[in-house]
Formats: C-alpha cells, structure tokens, sequence
C-alpha cells in the first residue's frame, strides 16, 4: 500500500500544480475580459480572437481545475446527510462513487472526445468567425481535463481504500477536504466540548 500512496501523493502533486496555473488562468480571462468591455464602448472595436480566447481559457479553468476541485473535496456533496454517517460508511460511498460512476464517466468523455482533437489537429480547424483563433488547442482541453480528473480519482480512490484497510488516516477527514459546513460544525463541535469540560 505504501508505493500506492507515493503514486497518490505524486497525483496529487500533479493536480496541485496544475489548480495553481488555472487561478492564473482566472486572473488573465478577467483581464481580457474587462479589457475587451472598455475597447469596445471605448472605441467601438471588437475582436473575435479575443472573445473566442475569453471562452478558451474559461473553457481551460473548468477542465482542467476539476482535478484539483476533487483534490480539495470542492465539489458537491449533500453534506447535512453524509454528515451523519460513519466516516467508513463516507468512504465507502466514496469508493463506489469513484470506481462506478467517475472513472466510467471520465472514460467516456476521453474516448468521445479524443477523435475530435485528432482530427481538428490534423486538419487545422478554425473558427468559423472572422480572426477567430484553431480549434485544436480547446478540444484538447477535454480528453486533458478528464485525464486529471480521472487520475485524482486514482489518488483518491488509494487514499479511502488505504483508510478502509486500516492503513491510512481518514482523507475526508482532513481540514484541507472539509467543505466550510463541515468546518464550522467542527468548529462548533469543539466549542461545545470545551464548555463541557469548563463545568
């Protein structure tokens, strides 16, 4: 289990990474974005270069962060109910979800997705607007992004079973995982606990 969880930390290093570029990615779009607002009422000059850059990169953002959204545990979860229930019983659903839900959708995505970049690759398709920009670089965005996020389901998926086996702390667990819900019901928790012990 131990080589499996330096697999998992190296994913996890990968996504980590990779979450860090797309915040500079928010940063450049917004850039873009308000400068493309004050040309156009400014000086009544528009680009389809810049617009269709706007959406790559928003496109980029999303796709490619979903990995490390599920390296933070951002994503959705109904947390009033998986609150209540053992941190085994979380796992397991987690273990579950991962292997029959995330991997099969993942797959998909990349195998539907992969002859649509080769082939705009191959042919050098452009956008159908004036000035736009090739196409290939944002239909790689898609077999790319599910890529991620299939390995961090990898990583993940290690991280429950080396908890479920006895082997590993539990990953849902972590204050770095907790959604802000279950950090202040944690925090409260403490709280309570901490007047118990004052009486």
């Amino acid at each position: 289990m131990s080589s499996l969880l330096k697999l998992s930390s190296g994913i996890d290093r990968l996504n980590k990474g990779v979450g860090k570029f797309t915040t500079w990615l928010i940063l450049i779009v917004t850039l873009i974005s308000a400068a493309n607002a004050i040309v156009r009422k400014a000086f009544n000059v528009s680009s389809n270069g810049l617009l269709e850059i706007q959406w790559y990169l928003f496109a980029a953002v999303f796709l490619l962060g979903a990995g490390y959204g599920f390296l933070k545990n951002s994503h959705v979860r109904i947390d009033f109910i998986s609150g209540k229930l053992s941190a085994r019983a979380r796992n397991w659903i987690d273990v579950g979800g991962i292997v029959l839900a995330l991997f099969p959708f993942c797959f998909l995505c990349i195998y539907l997705s992969w002859p649509l970049f080769v082939q705009a690759f191959n042919t050098g398709e452009m956008s159908s607007n004036a000035g736009g920009l090739i196409r290939w670089p944002v239909y790689a965005l898609v077999p790319l992004g599910f890529g991620l996020l299939m390995l961090q389901g990898v990583s993940e998926l290690i991280k429950r079973l080396s908890f479920l086996t006895g082997t590993g702390e539990d990953p849902l667990a972590s204050e770095d995982t907790m959604s802000d819900e279950e950090k202040e019901l944690l925090e409260l928790e403490k709280i309570a606990q901490q007047a118990q012990g004052a009486r």
